[in-house]
């Protein structure tokens, strides 16, 4: 069974910063990109930053040049490192892999739990 384990959501103060942190686990698993999405109250969920089994990222316009991504293949783990934190960036943060199986080659979306963050004075 695929598992996608966040942490290190919380709240902080704008201007501030949080790392997210999230580790897939599973038997025979293949992950080939790797993201984050976020979800604030009223509003659909939308993408914040991904990065590819190659390293290549893409980043959402509201958080260039204040978020990075990364990743280490290995370990199955990708990371969010937010800076400068704003209002609102608050939201709950969710992990996303595309991730193949033995049970199922074809590259299917896998999501964790979500993490709250809380940006506020």
């Amino acid at each position: 069974q695929v598992q996608l384990v966040e942490s290190g959501g919380g709240l902080v103060q704008p201007g501030g910063s949080l790392r997210l942190s999230c580790a897939a686990s599973g038997m025979d698993i293949s992950i080939n990109d790797m993201g984050w999405y976020r979800q604030a109250p009223g509003k659909e969920r939308e993408l914040v930053a991904a990065v590819t089994s190659s390293g290549t990222t893409n980043f959402a316009d509201s958080v260039k040049g204040r978020f990075t991504i990364s990743r280490e293949n290995a370990k199955g783990t990708v990371f969010l490192q937010m800076n400068s934190l704003k209002p609102e960036d608050t939201a709950v943060y969710y992990c996303n892999a595309k991730i193949s199986t033995l049970v199922r080659p074809r590259p299917t979306d896998y999501w964790g739990q979500g993490t709250q963050v809380t940006v506020s004075s």
